[in-house]
């Protein structure tokens, strides 16, 4: 059976490596085994495999956060049973063929969402939902701001956003991206760069600005600090840049800003599994409606790993594992 491994940490597509282990075992009470269908592979992968996350597992390690996977069997007393699509529980190494998990935190794949879909439905959705709504309390009709927005994470936070009445004002760097992400349900889409309080303040009519999504750190932090109402926030969640985080302070002193990080880890790492789950199912009518979709730009078996972490690190969809 192959799995996807680091055994030290460098450049991915020179440190990855496909090897041969052993089938897991066969179910207990309350656990399922499991083939894998699909698996993403995410900017957070290819930090940790640099050594660049924040975290630093003991090594040789398995690889991968999240999937969709079809149920091979079942122990006595699981839920899902063979024949059944599920969500593959945070936290599984899902670059694997088969995996033995326990049942009770497999979300069965509802009708109508494919696959490629299935398997990103959990750390992007999440992150986006949990960001809307654990910093600040918006009401409907109010602005939110976020720059990465055409990035999984930014397209998750447009759509839930509309689900809860809010309005996005979505920051991009790709003129293209403009028309697509208003397409996809993006109020306000607008071009990054030194005028972008001009464009935003224009765009609102002055409207006060309570939340910020930073996903790029640097200078296009800073710019998002500049359009920040009075005592607002802003939540950084990912550094795509890989520059150094970038405030005004007089945007800080003077309007009382906050700034605050956000890793979903950690709230997986405190919240009840009730409430991870009950969150997940709010948020699956959006992945069947389409309304949350990710484009995906190529697909590789495991066996050809060290080719698929290379074109992720590239990509500008995102890069799936698949089943052989």
């Amino acid at each position: 059976m192959l799995s996807v491994q680091i055994a030290e940490y460098g450049k991915p597509w020179d440190v990855v490596r496909v090897v041969e282990v052993r089938e897991p075992r066969a179910p207990k009470e309350g656990e399922i085994k499991i083939q894998m269908l699909a698996a993403p592979i995410h900017p957070a992968d290819l930090l940790m495999m640099r050594g660049f996350y924040g975290k630093r597992p003991q090594l040789p390690t398995a690889m991968g956060g999240e999937g969709v996977a079809l149920v091979i069997e079942a122990g006595p007393g699981a839920v899902a049973q063979p024949g059944d699509r599920v969500i593959v529980p945070y936290g599984q190494d899902t670059w694997s063929e088969r995996l033995t998990i326990s049942a009770q935190a497999a979300i069965r794949v509802p009708d109508g969402l494919d696959d490629a879909q299935a398997s990103m439905a959990i750390i992007n959705p999440l992150t986006a939902r949990l960001m809307l709504t654990e910093f600040v309390s918006l009401t409907p009709g109010e602005f939110v701001i976020q720059n990465a927005a055409n990035s999984s994470v930014g397209r998750a936070v447009i759509a839930i956003a509309k689900s809860r009445g809010l309005r996005t004002i979505n920051v991009v760097r790709r003129p293209e991206l403009v028309e697509e992400l208003k397409h996809a349900g993006g109020d306000i889409v607008v071009l990054d760069g030194p005028d972008l309080p001009k464009q935003v303040v224009e765009a609102t009519q002055r409207a006060p600005i309570r939340l910020g999504l930073d996903g790029v750190g640097g200078e296009a932090m800073r710019l998002l600090t500049g359009v920040l109402a009075e005592s607002g926030m802003l939540v950084v969640y990912a550094g795509m840049s890989a520059q150094p985080g970038v405030t005004f302070p007089p945007h800080l002193i003077f309007r009382n800003l906050t700034v605050r990080g956000f890793w979903l880890i950690k709230w997986f790492a405190d919240a009840a599994h009730e409430v991870a789950q009950q969150i997940q199912r709010e948020l699956l009518p959006l992945l069947v409606s389409g309304a949350i979709k990710v484009p995906i730009e190529a697909t590789f078996p495991l066996s050809e790993a060290r080719e698929a972490v290379s074109r992720a690190g590239k990509a500008t969809g995102k890069v799936l594992f698949r089943a052989a």
